[in-house]
């Protein structure tokens, strides 16, 4: 059922790697669709690095997603990130499951990836201060 969807964010293939693409284009929305065509990866690990991304998506902005590939790994993905039901690796199908509702904002989507980068850039200069200064104590 989805009856408590308003508006939807639909993103195609690699769009969906790039956190700064999804944070741009997903303002009030419900759910996430990622249509994707994973046949160029072949057998080879891309499929499940691909569903692995937008399961980070969906952590990130707590909304639920709908991946749809044609010969990759189709799934319903929860705001936790966690996979509800899927398709495997070149299997024909379709996933009949309730889509969850969003989260309320989460952190990152309230401050988006420049923030975060900003307070990881000033945390590792605070780790190596500290490290100096005890290494400077020692001697």
């Amino acid at each position: 059922a989805i009856d408590h969807f308003t508006t939807t964010a639909i993103f195609i293939c690699y769009e969906s790697i790039f956190s700064n693409e999804i944070d741009k284009n997903i303002t009030k929305s419900d759910l996430i669709i990622h249509l994707t065509n994973d046949a160029w990866f072949g057998a080879y690990n891309g499929p499940q690095q691909h569903l692995v991304q937008m399961r980070a998506r969906a952590i990130e902005q707590g909304l639920p997603v709908m991946r749809s590939a044609n010969t990759g790994i189709s799934a319903l993905i929860d705001p936790y990130g966690r996979i509800i039901k899927k398709i495997p690796l070149n299997v024909e199908g379709f996933l009949d499951a309730n889509i969850p509702k969003k989260l309320d904002k989460t952190l990152y989507s309230k401050i988006g990836a420049v923030y975060w980068n900003f307070f990881l850039i000033c945390l590792f200069a605070l780790l190596y201060f500290l490290c100096l200064k005890r290494k400077i104590k020692r001697n």
